[in-house]
């Protein structure tokens, strides 16, 4: 966490690309999990900040991933984006898109799939989340509809990068989870 790389050991080679992601991003993870499961998702409230928070990281993420040219990498990019889901949630609930943070630069297909690996995986989290949150608060950013199998597709894919740099691609999704913790907390901060 806060901006450290880790080195990758020795014995990595023969992991998959999602394995070495996981296993060099875990702390973050557990970092991100903590603070974001403070959150009670079945208040208006605490939900709407929960859904600030994300609104800091997720737009201006997805758009430097798509400006880096995602979508040759993963031809199915636009049916994976959520940011305007979010936003409709937080339309619906009566919120401002908050001022976003600075994406990491991803200037390198591994750093691409680094980042692109924490917003995939926030899709898993998020619908184990969208349980806690009442049918009468909206929950589409939590739930979005995709194709069956869509998870697997992306970690084949990952897995088959065979990215040739993979601290490029732990430092680019660290440094999201990075800003998910950072946006996290300047939006507890700002609750009175």
């Amino acid at each position: 966490m806060n901006g450290i790389l880790c080195h990758l050991p020795q014995n990595t080679v023969r992991m998959s690309f999602r394995s070495v992601l996981r296993a060099q991003t875990a702390d973050c993870h557990a970092e991100v999990d903590k603070l974001f499961g403070t959150f009670d998702l079945s208040d208006r409230e605490q939900y709407k900040t929960f859904l600030r928070a994300h609104a800091r990281v997720v737009p201006a993420t997805e758009n430097a991933l798509e400006e880096a040219g995602i979508a040759r990498l993963l031809p199915d990019w636009p049916e994976r984006r959520r940011a305007h889901l979010l936003l409709a949630d937080l339309r619906e609930l009566g919120e401002r898109l908050p001022p976003c943070l600075a994406p990491p630069a991803l200037q390198s297909q591994p750093a691409l799939w680094g980042a692109l690996y924490v917003l995939e995986g926030s899709k898993l989290g998020g619908a184990m989340l969208a349980k806690s949150v009442p049918d009468h608060l909206p929950s589409r950013y939590l739930t979005p509809q995709a194709p069956k199998g869509a998870m697997r597709a992306f970690m084949d894919r990952l897995d088959a990068s065979d990215s040739d740099d993979p601290a490029v691609a732990i430092s680019a999704a660290r440094s999201v989870f990075d800003l998910f913790l950072e946006a996290g907390q300047l939006e507890l901060e700002a609750v009175p």
